[in-house]
């Protein structure tokens, strides 16, 4: 019986599979050598935890209201940090709005992305006046604030989870879609394009299997400051009152809350909303710096 021949290894590629580990372990430890990165995806983690376990842990009543138990301080018997205006507890009311802030923020961020890198790819690929239409839509968008977008979108229709979640997005995606775009420009003209041109390949096969896998260290990068502005507009509606209905609640909404009772002195009904959206908008904003960083090095190898 014979035995099977060796697979055939072109010169190069044994060099190319052992850079690709090497380059993959240089941006990992790039990353975790960043301590504001690693810092980020503490707090990061902690607030998920927070968030969608710690219900568990302290199960409280956040649908019906109980007005003899409004405004406890904190350290009142049961309610570690007080209770809100219409007696909620402090600590369960900050994990339902964390879900509800994290979970509108993570979706708006994605789609964001997702969108804007698939229009930034075509529009900078094809270029010509398929580049100029869509570039210039993006730039009648950018033209218009993104804040008085939202409100006035926020309010003509019901504010929703699903609802806030397009409406973030629909205003979200120009700045990746710029960014992707100028990689674009610059992958299209690649060997490896061209011979995939040469070989007859066609426009979807080029944006879809080699300029955005190209472009993937910018798309997640840009990905992570996309939720953390997410979440930054989820509460600045809130704050003017154009967030999900009650029962349901997010920390900008908390927020807007407590600032009635600021001349009474109610500060725990301030403080942990703020503090838990600087807090989430940091981590993000520190992981995207980490990943920058790590994904520069990377192409820099």
């Amino acid at each position: 019986m014979s035995t099977p021949a060796a697979p055939v290894v072109a010169p190069g590629q044994e060099e190319t599979a052992r850079a690709t580990p090497s380059l993959a372990r240089r941006t990992l430890r790039v990353f975790t050598g960043n301590k504001l990165a690693l810092t980020g995806v503490v707090i990061l983690a902690l607030l998920l935890a927070f968030s969608y376990l710690g219900p568990l842990l302290h199960p409280t009543e956040q649908v019906h209201t109980d007005l003899s138990r409004a405004n406890l301080p904190p350290g009142s018997p049961g309610h570690l940090l007080g209770t809100t205006d219409l007696g909620y507890d402090m600590v369960g009311r900050l994990m339902v709005a964390g879900r509800t802030s994290l979970e509108i923020g993570l979706a708006a961020g994605l789609l964001a992305t997702l969108f804007g890198t698939v229009y930034g790819a075509v529009s900078g690929y094809f270029g010509g006046w398929v580049d100029a239409v869509l570039m210039r839509i993006t730039d009648a968008a950018l033209a218009i604030p993104a804040m008085f977008l939202l409100v006035v979108v926020a309010a003509i229709i019901t504010p929703g989870k699903g609802v806030l979640v397009v409406i973030i997005a629909a205003v979200a995606w120009l700045s990746p879609a710029r960014l992707v775009r100028g990689e674009a420009l610059s992958l299209r003209d690649r060997e490896y394009v061209q011979a995939m041109r040469m070989m007859g390949g066609g426009g979807t096969r080029a944006v879809f299997r080699h300029i955005v896998p190209n472009a993937i260290g910018t798309v997640i990068v840009n990905c992570t400051f996309q939720i953390a502005d997410a979440i930054l507009y989820v509460s600045y509606l809130a704050f003017l009152g154009l967030s999900i209905p009650p029962p349901s609640a997010d920390w900008g909404s908390m927020l807007s809350a407590g600032i009635t009772y600021t001349q009474n002195g109610y500060w725990w009904l301030i403080f942990p909303p703020g503090i838990a959206i600087v807090l989430v908008v940091a981590a993000f904003n520190f992981i995207g710096d980490g990943l920058r960083d790590a994904f520069e090095v990377r192409l820099r190898s």
